[in-house]
């Protein structure tokens, strides 16, 4: 790329501060190979500024979602903690950017992991308790049509909304937890935890190692928010949102 990572993080700072669509200059200008390096650019940025990384988002980890957005493999993003928003949560439709939402558990890891050879009953037995949650996204760019740009800004990440959490039991298969979505009172389509990567564990594999790629792990304390169960929606003005994640309960939120 033309930018250095920190230099094209900056232009993206800048427009998030202006709650701006990602700068045309940035358009096909960022390499798949440094997407992630501006990202963490930019949380370096947002850490200098004050703000405090909670954990990560993986995207694009079902197959409807994949379809949509025309990306065959999953992503992630950082969370921050000014970003999550407890169940029910109202916003204001006004300030956001091309919003929508999607449906996902929130995991919280109880202990560190690290490295590429992490499995799943290594992560089921680091999840300390989960929650419901709905991920809300901002499309500043198009994420089908320039992926990499996509990435470099978080991932379409704007805020995330969780219900209570509940202690997770190591037992309980979250392939058969089932989401039923609602908008406005009407339903909308039902989806499993089988919808993402096979199960919401394999996010926390994958997530893992991807970033072990980038000298990182997975904290105690993280939040994970394991990608979405269905395909992207769309937010209207007025629109009131309830998803329920069977055993785990629902998370709710309201654009006024």
């Amino acid at each position: 790329m033309s930018l250095s990572p920190n230099n094209a993080a900056r232009k993206l700072h800048a427009a998030f501060d202006a709650n701006a669509s990602f700068p045309k200059t940035l358009s096909g200008a960022i390499a798949t190979d440094d997407a992630y390096a501006v990202q963490f650019e930019l949380l370096t940025l947002r850490e200098a500024n004050g703000e405090a990384l909670a954990g990560w988002k993986v995207g694009l980890t079902s197959i409807a979602m994949q379809r949509q957005q025309d990306v065959h493999e999953p992503c992630l993003g950082h969370l921050l903690v000014s970003g999550q928003r407890p169940a029910p949560a109202t916003f204001d439709f006004d300030t956001l950017h091309r919003p929508g939402f999607e449906n996902e558990l929130c995991l919280r890891v109880g202990k560190a992991l690290e490295g590429t050879d992490v499995s799943l009953a290594d992560a089921a037995h680091a999840v300390e308790s989960i929650a419901p949650a709905l991920e809300i996204i901002e499309r500043r760019s198009a994420l089908s049509t320039d992926f990499p740009l996509a990435i470099a800004g978080n991932a379409q990440q704007h805020a995330y909304v969780t219900g209570t959490f509940t202690p997770f039991q190591g037992d309980l298969n979250l392939a058969g937890v089932e989401a039923v979505v609602s908008i406005n009172g009407i339903e909308q389509e039902h989806a499993t935890g089988a919808e993402v990567l096979g199960t919401p564990l394999e996010s926390i594999r994958w997530l893992a190692g991807k970033l072990a790629e980038f000298g990182r792990r997975l904290e105690a304390g993280t939040l994970v928010m394991s990608g979405s169960f269905t395909r992207q929606y769309d937010i209207a003005k007025g629109d009131w949102i309830e998803t329920t994640f069977g055993p785990f309960g629902s998370a709710m939120a309201q654009f006024k």
